[in-house]
């Protein structure tokens, strides 16, 4: 190929990706570098900033609200990978069955929630769980024939979160089980059964390593949605973060800072934090998966 030649093929590459190249520059590049200077501010409305250098990082270590939002929103997300995908992984393996009818109809009926949008779950949710005329209330004192008036978005607020997206959630990523179960090669499952191994030792010594790949990747998005909470109980404690801030999580002490407060700095440093806590969470991932595929 000739120098000119060459020189086209580059500059037709160059050409081709530029609009890739624009579009992140404008929406990626140049937001996350303006979210970096404003993290190193202190702003009082758009208009009036000044300053602090790393104050708003030292700020946030003695914050005690920005602590009870992290507990929060860890609290919500071990539930997410130690309750919600062992019974997402369950009904995959219950659906998985072999002459089992009607699997199209119950996987449609669990995956069903995510059909209506998280908002109207929140809204849905937050009629079943309100404390005098909740649904969920009314079907107790029906059943036990007393004045039940359970405080469930007012003491429980996290359980409470909690069980609505286990019903929303549960579902989704049974979807992603049953398809990784479903390529499971079933020679090995019955070469494992016929040297004697039982229902518990073919799940951990054939299934669980066919299906590690997806069971990783629904657990790093699990972690990802869960630390990224916001709608749903914003939504559900009708734009407050809950009594005693019980519902309040990092996403919404953000949006508190930045568009309630007025400080958009403090916002961006949260912000920060946030996409570090990420990063984390998605390295430790990425070596376990590494370490199990060199075992």
């Amino acid at each position: 190929m000739s120098g000119r030649a060459r020189e086209q093929g580059s500059f037709a590459a160059y050409m081709l990706a530029a609009p890739f190249l624009g579009v992140f520059l404008l929406f990626v590049v140049v937001p996350l570098a303006r979210a970096g200077v404003l993290a190193l501010m202190q702003t009082y409305g758009p208009q009036d900033s000044r300053f602090v250098m790393l104050r708003n990082f030292t700020s946030l270590v003695q914050d005690p609200l920005f602590w009870r939002a992290v507990g929060n929103t860890l609290v919500f997300t071990a539930a997410s990978v130690f309750i919600q995908l062992p019974l997402a992984l369950g009904l995959a393996m219950l659906l998985n069955r072999p002459g089992l009818r009607g699997r199209g109809a119950y996987r449609l009926i669990f995956f069903s929630p995510q059909l209506m949008g998280l908002v109207f779950v929140a809204m849905l949710a937050s009629i079943i769980f309100e404390k005098r005329s909740g649904l969920l209330n009314q079907a107790l004192h029906a059943a036990f024939g007393t004045s039940l008036d359970f405080p469930w978005l007012q003491t429980f607020v996290m359980p409470t979160l909690i069980i609505t997206t286990l019903w929303m959630y549960v579902g989704f990523n049974m979807v992603y089980f049953l398809a990784a179960l479903q390529n499971v090669d079933q020679t090995l499952v019955e070469a494992a059964s016929i040297d004697g191994a039982g229902p518990w030792a073919r799940f951990v010594n054939v299934t669980l390593p066919a299906i590690r790949p997806v069971a990783s990747f629904v657990v790093l998005l699990s972690i990802i949605g869960s630390v990224q909470l916001f709608e749903l109980p914003y939504v559900m404690l009708n734009a407050t973060a809950g009594p005693a801030n019980r519902g309040l999580t990092i996403v919404m002490y953000l949006y508190q800072s930045g568009f309630e407060t007025g400080d958009l700095g403090y916002a961006s440093a949260i912000g920060w934090v946030l996409a570090l806590m990420l990063v984390g969470f998605a390295a430790i991932q990425l070596r376990l998966a590494r370490s199990e595929a060199k075992a």
